[in-house]
């Protein structure tokens, strides 16, 4: 390479365009082992979002398995997940538009499994005795709020399926033991999440089919139980957070005891249905992933002597773990390599990627490479964070500058970044941008006392993890104190308009479909989530005060800095009018503010054209507040009052 050139951070050309990042790279998810082949889950934004299930072979042959008329997703809790499985080759999956379960055998046309009515399914389960598929329904056809149960489908005919389970708000992971002979689920009821408390039940199953002796094993009000599995021999695993961390227990014949304790996650929060961290690859071990110190490693667990023993590999996320004998099968991505299929065959642990969501090389010398920070916030304690130079092999800076900083505040908030290849991260840090992605308290990964930092302290203990990331990095000398942004969404959204309400260290930032009045987020959103807050913020209406308190849409008069806001008009988990009211409450204060809404997404991004559209909207409002004259030429955004 030539000598580089010299340029401001932020105007700095890079390969690395929103247009790449929108056609070029494939979700990768959930996957299911049936027999010899391996089945998962594609995510395409060429597409429009369709999701498409797809079978690897054993001779390696790839194949697109749900037809283009399908999008094979479920909105069970609107998020989803345990959208479909496979028995025999047969799989059955939910579809989107209409939400019905379909059989598909081979390239068949998909023919459906229940009526055509107002409920939604997912975590299917074959129970090929039968000859029925066991999973949770939630139905929509009353008025009011949805109502979950566990139900039997009768694979003989079409129906909307025969209750197994009932009474509580929620249901999770139906389990059959491998004689089939009982039932694992768990159940969990308002205001909890699956992450507060969780309870695991048991229950025999009678030759009709139906459930006798339920009875709770584990779980309660605060203690929560993640990915109940039964072991080749019978015995009952689960993950449960009691010692205060996410770690392995087994219920066996002198009742439950933990078979790996460590101060590390072996969970996660259960956003969506179907998640696994750990499978069987014989009688006596099975493989995990755990979080530790933020990192995701690998182990082999013995579960005769509890000894774990790490297992080497080049992954910093991994997930979706399914086996089959000795073949283990997983999503896994890392800092330089994009999310693939792996298939890993013991005991000779050899690698074979089977799929990779981009088939495209990004050269090293223009990826910013993660560096783990802990960094010290308020009353005495410490948070962490990820951060990211800026990095491009062309260009340096002019001597003495520093980078503006963009923080980046995940979603969830119950959830937690990563440090694998992300190539939106990428496409700022390349172009001169500086980027700190923060696990504020409240964050998966660090134990339950470190999630449950945000019990009451929604909106406060979130956006002082942020702004002390950010105060951090100044310190450091690594970044420019007077160009400070922050982006976020649905909640990383809130925290971001809480930042900018009600703290003056940002000049500006980028709410993707964030909550702007958390009120209305208690009284409008979808079940799942209605009573979120009544842990993150306090009870609703009886601390009405804090609702309003918290919410920035009440207190635009402490706004001084630009904004710029995206919203899907679809969006069933944060309504527009909620990016809509605080649109208007900017433009009325007179500060500059854009505004870009899409008429056919959801609650995420997955069409290209507005992943492309949002990601270039958000470089040019940054570039005209920033005074930075970005390199890249982008459709322009009307900013009001600028």
């Amino acid at each position: 390479m030539g000598e580089k050139s010299v340029a401001p951070y932020g105007t700095w050309k890079s390969p690395i365009t929103a247009d790449l990042i929108a056609s070029n790279i494939v979700g990768l998810d959930f996957i299911i082992l049936d027999r010899n082949d391996t089945y998962w889950t594609e995510m395409r934004p060429k597409e429009g979002g369709r999701y498409v299930i797809v079978r690897r072979t054993l001779s390696g042959r790839i194949s697109d398995i749900t037809p283009p008329s399908f999008n094979a997703r479920t909105r069970v809790h609107e998020y989803g997940g345990g959208h479909f499985t496979v028995e025999d080759g047969v799989v059955f999956f939910a579809n989107f538009k209409d939400q019905r379960l379909y059989r598909q055998k081979g390239s068949s046309k998909p023919e459906p499994v229940t009526p055509e009515i107002a409920m939604r399914y997912a975590d299917l389960v074959v129970d090929k005795s039968r000859n029925r598929l066991i999973c949770v329904r939630e139905d929509h056809t009353g008025e009011g709020e949805a109502v979950n149960t566990l139900v039997a489908i009768d694979l003989a005919q079409q129906n909307a399926g025969q209750v197994l389970v009932s009474g509580n708000d929620f249901y999770a992971s139906p389990r059959l033991s491998p004689e089939g002979r009982q039932l694992a689920w768990l159940t969990w009821n308002h205001p909890n999440m699956p992450w507060d408390g969780t309870e695991l039940w048991i229950a025999n199953i009678r030759s009709d089919g139906s459930l006798e002796n339920p009875r709770r094993v584990a779980g309660g009000l605060n203690e929560s139980i993640f990915q109940p599995e039964w072991a080749p021999e019978g015995v009952l695993y689960f993950i449960s957070d009691q010692s205060g961390w996410w770690n392995l227990y087994c219920l066996g014949k002198d009742g439950l005891k933990p078979t790996c304790e460590m101060a590390a996650e072996f969970g996660w929060p259960q956003w969506v249905f179907g998640m696994s961290r750990y499978a069987f690859i014989s009688p006596d071990q099975l493989v995990c992933t755990y979080d530790w110190n933020g990192m995701t490693k690998m182990g082999i667990l013995d579960l005769a002597s509890g000894q774990l023993s790490p297992v080497d590999l080049p992954y910093t996320e991994m997930g979706s773990l399914r086996a089959d004998g000795s073949r283990l099968v997983f999503f896994a991505a890392s800092p330089s390599k994009f999310r693939s299929i792996v298939e890993i065959n013991f005991p000779e642990k050899e690698i074979n990627v089977l799929r990779r969501s981009s088939e495209m090389t990004i050269r090293e010398d223009y990826l910013s490479y993660p560096q783990a920070i802990e960094f010290p916030t308020e009353y005495g304690l410490t948070a962490h964070a990820i951060y990211y130079a800026p990095k491009n092999q062309e260009y340096a800076a002019p001597a003495g500058e520093k980078p503006p900083l963009i923080v980046f505040s995940h979603g969830g908030p119950t959830g937690m970044t990563t440090a694998s290849l992300n190539l939106v991260k990428q496409f700022w840090t390349s172009r001169g941008f500086a980027i700190v992605d923060v696990n504020y308290g409240g964050s998966a990964g660090f134990g339950r006392a470190y999630r449950q930092r945000l019990n009451g302290q929604w909106g406060v203990v979130d956006v002082e993890d942020c702004i002390n990331a950010a105060k951090y990095l100044i310190r450091q000398n690594l970044v420019d104190s007077q160009r400070l942004a922050i982006r976020g969404g649905s909640a990383g959204g809130f925290t971001t308009l809480c930042a900018l309400t009600f703290h003056n260290i940002f000049s500006a930032g980028a709410s993707y479909f964030g909550v702007s009045d958390i009120e209305a987020l208690a009284k409008e959103t979808h079940k799942f989530e209605s009573r979120y807050l009544d842990s993150m913020v306090g009870p609703y209406p009886e601390r009405i005060d804090l609702y309003h308190e918290r919410s920035p849409i009440h207190h635009v008069d402490q706004l001084s800095c630009a904004m710029i806001l995206f919203q899907g008009l679809e969006d069933k988990v944060v309504l527009p009018n909620q990016a809509e009211l605080m649109v208007e409450a900017v433009r009325s204060k007179g500060l500059p503010v854009a505004y870009l809404a899409f008429e056919d997404e959801q609650h995420g991004f997955r069409r290209s054209d507005n992943i492309v559209r949002s990601l270039e909207a958000e470089l040019f409002f940054y570039g005209k507040i920033f005074d930075i004259e970005i390199a890249d030429k982008v459709e322009p955004v009307e900013i009001e009052n600028l």
